[in-house]
């Protein structure tokens, strides 16, 4: 017989399963669901070129500088060794630095040494810098963090070199420049951004609203307390907060900051949901003037949902600045509802799906659960058993990513289509 832990994860785990395959089948390309698309031509890069064609450092690409790491540095263990028998290591320093690297870069390094073996066979890839602490570079060069690497083939064939940035596009580099005629220049995110966490998160300066206590902090939220939403017909209610699908007080996460002509400002992580509206016609509908996209998407000129009284509709206000910052804390709160009010402006509590809708049916489980425990104390027949043990398992006040959302996301890439699905 299944533990209680191993019962509620395949519960869960089945529903996931069904509830994820009809909408991506529903979204299949073609007339009908599933018709495979035709593979797309692989172009290789010219020389010059990037990809993205914006500056390595901007958020669109690898991001900003986190600042260069010493031997000496705290941040200096956190470097991965990548000892992958497929690459090559010009190594010219002798100490093995070229080797090291963050974890994000080593991941997608060792992707592209599979992609290099496969194209030309008896070819691998060689890593002629990666991370490096010799001044050398220019200041905010992300060598120096080990988010950066230098690479050609093995056997130094300048003709493959086009062909081998566009296979470090595809295999996940968040910025490839063809540098120069000897070598391909590849980056990363950094590794403590929280938009390649699995989480997508509030700061931990963020506010809501509380019914019984006025405006609060969102880290001093308790679980069952009722915050300020928005139901699904666009009218401000009250919901309650059923979990937190992460949460660290001690994390250093990277946002979007969202200010508007009136002065409210919004903190999120990129992959994270915000209603946004092209227009500030009169809200009448939930689908009729405004839609749920990622905050990296979001452009000056846009309106936001500012919140008002209970039982009223939130009114638009136009988006006159987006910055990014870092700030301690990272916090992704769960309501009823599925969505909430943070710094008087409406967002969703859903992440890294752009389709609103399947997101919330896929978090049926854990309103389900949430109401089931409510109840728990007429339902003392099921006292210790794995279906009591359901029931509460959607709390979580702890730090960390909840496991039905780590669960979720897992299930998810197999299943949903990387156009509706964000994996980094």
């Amino acid at each position: 017989m299944f533990s209680s832990a191993t019962s509620r994860r395949l519960f869960s785990a089945l529903f996931v399963f069904l509830v994820l395959t009809g909408p991506s089948l529903e979204c299949g390309p073609g007339r009908g669901p599933g018709r495979r698309r035709r593979p797309a031509k692989t172009t290789p890069l010219v020389y010059k070129q990037h990809v993205p064609n914006m500056s390595e450092n901007t958020i669109g690409a690898s991001g900003m500088s986190d600042g260069p790491i010493t031997v000496t540095d705290q941040r200096y263990k956190d470097l991965e060794t990548n000892n992958n028998p497929y690459i090559m290591f010009k190594d010219e320093e002798g100490d093995g630095s070229d080797r090291r690297m963050s974890q994000r870069c080593k991941d997608k390094l060792n992707r592209l040494a599979i992609s290099v073996v496969n194209q030309w066979p008896g070819v691998k890839l060689r890593v002629t810098e990666a991370w490096d602490d010799s001044p050398h570079h220019k200041k905010e060069s992300l060598h120096y963090e080990g988010r950066a690497v230098d690479i050609t083939t093995s056997d130094r064939d300048r003709s493959k070199y086009g062909m081998l940035a566009r296979l470090a596009v595809e295999a996940g580099f968040d910025w490839v420049y063809y540098e120069s005629r000897g070598h391909i220049h590849c980056s990363v995110k950094s590794d403590s951004d929280a938009a390649i966490k699995m989480g997508g998160c509030f700061s931990g300066s963020a506010t809501v609203f509380s019914k019984d206590n006025g405006q609060k902090a969102l880290r001093d939220v308790q679980l069952g307390e009722l915050v300020l939403s928005m139901s699904d017909k666009g009218v401000l209610e009250y919901s309650p907060l059923i979990s937190f699908l992460d949460r660290d007080d001690n994390d250093r996460g990277l946002f979007y900051k969202l200010t508007t002509q009136d002065g409210f400002e919004v903190k999120l992580t990129a992959k994270h949901l915000i209603y946004i509206s092209d227009s500030n016609e009169t809200i009448e509908t939930m689908s009729d003037t405004y839609e749920a996209v990622y905050a990296d998407t979001v452009r000056v000129g846009q309106f936001v949902l500012l919140a008002g009284d209970e039982g009223s509709l939130p009114r638009f206000s136009q988006v006159a600045r987006i910055s990014v910052t870092r700030e301690m804390g990272v916090y992704a709160p769960l309501t009823l509802h599925g969505t909430i009010v943070i710094d008087s402006v409406v967002t969703s509590c859903y992440a890294f799906i752009n389709n609103v809708n399947v997101a919330h049916l896929a978090f049926a489980p854990m309103r389900a659960m949430y109401q089931l425990s409510r109840y728990s104390s007429f339902l003392s027949w099921t006292s210790g058993s794995w279906f009591d043990d359901l029931a509460r398992s959607h709390q979580q006040n702890v730090t960390g990513i909840h496991w039905y959302a780590q669960l979720l996301y897992n299930v998810g890439t197999l299943f949903i289509d990387k156009s509706t699905l964000y994996v980094p």
